[in-house]
């Protein structure tokens, strides 16, 4: 017998396709139910938050998400292993490099390659994912300025990155998806000039740092805004798996650069600067924006050794090929392997399973920090204003591709 057809009312319809944790009779009297995005300017990206307030008092943030649907693991398991890195490009679209690093060594690893590479390709490596850090924490740094009415620093910002855009366009044609870092090597050698040119940019780019300090970290308004706002203590930021800037800004000094001491970088001096709680509270606003300034001059030392390394030790030559190494073929043993890296807002990791059916991973799980790191937003967000959530949504540093992957 044919199923009778079930006719709904539109609101009905609406409230079925898009779900909530709150109902209107779960309410309280003064409380309401608001919808902040998955448009509003200040989410960063597809992201729909549902407040509840009590006059301008937020009791409880859901962030919804699954608005991009990126599908990269589906992707992955249908795809050759060197066919995947566009893909990983598209995760976080704003530090591709850096994921890029990440998904590469853990197929090197698998094939057994990792020590085999030139000291030049790693270099490279390490010198263009330092340069992606900076332009991703200048974006970070530019549009949380514009959330809390700083339009002044944004261009500012945006000028400094403009130059590092151009200088991965001249390495690879692209100016966000680079598909650069290739299992056993790299698309390419650097242009020449390149490290001329990148040099003159570190020293071009040091007093300008020094001016968004002055501009925004040191400003009384951005300190008004953000101290003691959305903070983040340690043990609540280890509970939900936080890590990157928003983890180091509540005290704790971790740095998988450090801590894995993977590529070249045991080689490298820098410093992992934490939140000091000098303006307000240990990992609150103003730390996680102070810290990501931080590390901006801590990746302009690193660049600079690379710099001194590829110029000095490891120069260029007609014998050197970045695709030496560049497997036409992979075929992968069976087993189970997890690599991670030091992305601009935390710990991104890839899990394989390689099994012998083919080229393509049996299974590709990425480990992204943007999931982790909003996971603990309705925590630090209660109790605070509605001017208060979007300090604290843009202090976080989201890419909602890696969200919703």
């Amino acid at each position: 017998m044919a199923n009778k057809i079930q006719y709904i009312s539109k609101k009905e319809h609406h409230m079925r396709a898009v779900p909530t944790k709150y109902r209107p009779e779960d309410l309280k009297a003064e409380e309401v139910l608001i919808n902040m995005g998955p448009q509003h300017p200040a989410t960063h990206g597809i992201l729909r938050l549902e407040v509840i307030l009590d006059g301008e008092l937020v009791v409880d943030v859901v962030p919804h998400l699954g608005y991009l649907h990126r599908c990269f693991e589906k992707h992955a398991e249908a795809l050759p292993y060197n066919q995947i890195i566009p893909y990983v490009d598209r995760i976080d679209y704003l530090s591709a490099m850096n994921s890029e690093h990440a998904f590469v060594m853990g197929v090197e690893r698998m094939l057994g390659i990792t020590g085999r590479l030139s000291p030049r390709v790693e270099y490279i490596r390490v010198l263009v994912a330092e340069l992606n850090r900076l332009a991703s924490h200048f974006l970070a740094i530019g549009t949380y300025g514009v959330d809390l009415g700083a339009f002044t620093a944004f261009l500012w910002l945006m000028r400094d990155r403009e130059h590092i855009l151009r200088l991965f366009e001249w390495v690879c044609g692209a100016r966000m998806l680079y598909n650069y870092i290739w299992i056993g090597g790299l698309y390419y050698d650097l242009p020449v000039g390149f490290e001329d040119r990148c040099s003159e940019f570190m020293h071009y780019l040091q007093p300008k740092l020094a001016e968004i300090d002055q501009l925004i970290i040191e400003n009384k308004i951005f300190i008004a805004r953000t101290a003691n706002v959305g903070v983040l203590p340690l043990d609540l930021a280890i509970n939900y798996g936080v890590s990157g800037p928003a983890l180091r800004a509540s005290g704790l000094r971790l740095d998988l650069r450090r801590v894995d001491g993977y590529s070249v970088y045991p080689e490298l001096e820098f410093e992992i600067p934490i939140g000091q709680g000098k303006m307000g509270q240990v990992g609150d606003c103003w730390d996680r924006t102070w810290v990501r300034m931080q590390e901006c001059r801590e990746s302009v030392k690193i660049i600079e050794q690379c710099l001194l390394r590829l110029t000095r030790d490891f120069k260029r030559t007609p014998s050197f090929d970045p695709q030496k190494l560049v497997p036409k073929k992979i075929r992968t043993p069976d087993q189970d392997l997890y690599v991670r890296s030091e992305n601009p807002r935390g710990e991104v990791g890839f899990f394989f399973r390689a099994t012998k059916r083919g080229d393509c991973p049996f299974r590709c799980k990425a480990r992204t920090p943007s999931f982790s790191n909003l996971s603990v937003l309705p925590e630090i967000a209660r109790g605070h204003l509605l001017p208060d959530l979007v300090a604290i949504v843009g202090s976080v540093d989201i890419v909602l591709g890696e969200i919703d992957r």
